[in-house]
């Protein structure tokens, strides 16, 4: 992988839904300490200092709550953006709504596993009325038309070029539960495996709940079986839901689904949760760059971390 400046690894910030355990993570607990270095004493300080929670977790700030069970865990906003600081090197102003961070069960910030940062947008409430007339082909198609002049810019500063792909899988909204889940696979330069992102969008009855997601296409069954659990895993507190929404009185968003697909509510989290450190400079890559290096990620990372596979991107 090529190499980066630190600041640029706001990579982390979204990764990916349910994959697989790393190959450390799939072995017994002696072997993989056997095969797997020791951490770097800050990071096994971090780890021991997180408190996961599981069961149901309140996300006070978009009355709404979390159904995980004993499969995922969730850390707070605190520990969460302790993570995404000081072990994903994301500047500190950048994480500054992040409301927690979910994990799969058995998996840390260090393992090639995937995890979800959680936020809240207070666009007003989005209207899903016109769900079924909208035309993800052409938002498709105007976010690649965009490929070369984003990428000009990215040679210019000295970073990776990327490619818009297409739909890994393409928009769809599940009307009972509110939830918008779409998938894009990128063509990130130097890399081997393609980059996926998820994107989960809850929708409330005055904003809408994001859990954005960052990996690779080879766990793309996976992270895509994740995603859809979760997109039915959130329910909004009494008189927050989506049905809730009194138009007389409330706030309305300025765009419908297809908006939120194109940037929406996605820009605002881009740009406050630091994705990419880049997109802050090129306004033009936030609707391409959300998870643009979702191959690369974990090498990355784990060379930072001192990792000695530093190479092994699954």
């Amino acid at each position: 992988m090529r190499t980066w400046t630190g600041s640029a690894l706001a990579l982390g910030v979204a990764l990916a839904l349910s994959a697989p355990m790393t190959a450390f993570a799939k072995e017994e607990p002696k072997t993989a300490a056997a095969k797997a270095p020791a951490l770097p004493p800050e990071m096994a300080a971090l780890q021991k200092a997180l408190h996961p929670q599981t069961g149901d977790v309140r996300i006070p700030e978009a009355k709404a709550v979390l159904h995980l069970g004993d499969r995922y865990y969730f850390l707070p906003a605190v520990e969460a953006k302790r993570v995404l600081v000081e072990a994903w090197r994301n500047p500190p102003d950048s994480v500054s709504n992040v409301l927690g961070m979910v994990f799969e069960k058995g998996a840390t910030f260090v393992d090639n596993a995937w995890a979800a940062v959680i936020t809240y947008s207070d666009t007003g409430h989005v209207s899903d009325s016109d769900a079924k007339e909208q035309d993800y082909n052409k938002v498709l198609a105007d976010m690649q038309a965009g490929d070369a002049a984003d990428n000009e810019q990215r040679r210019a500063g000295g970073f990776p070029t990327m490619k818009l792909v297409g739909w890994a899988q393409p928009p769809a909204y599940n009307a009972a539960d509110h939830a918008l889940i779409w998938a894009r696979e990128f063509e990130n330069e130097g890399e081997a495996n393609h980059g996926l992102n998820y994107d989960v969008r809850m929708l409330g009855r005055s904003g809408v709940l994001s859990l954005n997601m960052v990996s690779a296409m080879p766990l793309l069954k996976d992270v895509g079986g994740a995603a859809q659990a979760f997109g039915k895993s959130v329910t909004f507190e009494p008189g927050a839901g989506y049905a809730d929404f009194n138009a007389s009185t409330d706030k309305v968003a300025e765009y419908g689904l297809a908006g939120l697909v194109a940037g929406g509510a996605a820009v605002a989290v881009a740009q406050k949760v630091g994705l990419i450190a880049i997109l802050l400079k090129f306004s033009k890559l936030i609707f391409l760059g959300i998870a643009a290096f979702g191959a690369g990620i974990w090498a990355f990372v784990k060379r930072k971390l001192g990792r000695g596979d530093a190479e092994e991107v699954i």
